[in-house]
């Protein structure tokens, strides 16, 4: 399977119910599951990157990914599923009575793609809204939207200005120096997978 093919409907189940099983091990155990990669179809045993988004009555509970590829599939599902749940800064950790309620989004990343451009106004004519997920680099300031952040902001300029103000830059900052890099992502959640 290459890093960019589409996952079947039985491997997105799966990996939903990884996530699931790691955030549950991790209110029972305090750890994330671990996961024998043999134990799983070759389909998701490559190595991919990925994000897990945690909602609590349709209110963000917890986003935890990476942008690269390090580890397997279902490796990576878990680690961050757990991490979603314990570990987001800017939330408590999961409590056993949220555990009901909880419903839980993946995000399969294909590997990124520099951009280039020399002005704001040829970086925004790049970007595909509802498509593109971004990745802002300016030295040591980085920050990313998913590409289902364009449901929330879909005016490329706006969208743009807040990935800015994420990073911690203002959100009229401009400078030469500024990267840009552009990603797609197979996106589901448990009624998108059966």
């Amino acid at each position: 399977m290459s890093s960019t093919e589409a996952l079947s409907k039985p491997d997105r189940a799966t990996l939903l119910e990884v996530a699931r099983a790691s955030i549950r091990h991790g209110l029972d155990h305090g750890r994330a599951l671990a996961v024998a990669p043999a134990d799983y179809p070759e389909t998701l045993r490559v190595p991919r990157a990925t994000f897990v988004t945690l909602e609590h009555r349709q209110r963000l509970r917890g986003c935890i990914g990476a942008l690269a590829a390090y580890q397997p599939l279902a490796q990576d599902v878990a680690t961050h599923a757990y991490a979603a749940a314990f570990e987001d800064p800017r939330f408590p950790e999961l409590r056993a009575e949220e555990w009901p309620g909880l419903d839980i989004h993946i995000s399969v990343l294909s590997p990124p793609e520099r951009l280039q451009f020399d002005s704001e106004a040829e970086l925004l004519e790049q970007l595909r809204p509802g498509v593109d997920g971004l990745i802002l680099t300016f030295r040591h300031y980085r920050s990313t939207f998913l590409p289902a952040v364009w449901e929330q902001l879909p005016d490329p300029y706006v969208f743009l200005a807040q990935l800015k103000q994420k990073a911690g830059l203002p959100l009229d900052f401009w400078s030469p120096e500024l990267r840009a890099e552009r990603y797609t992502a197979e996106y589901f959640g448990a009624a998108e997978a059966v």
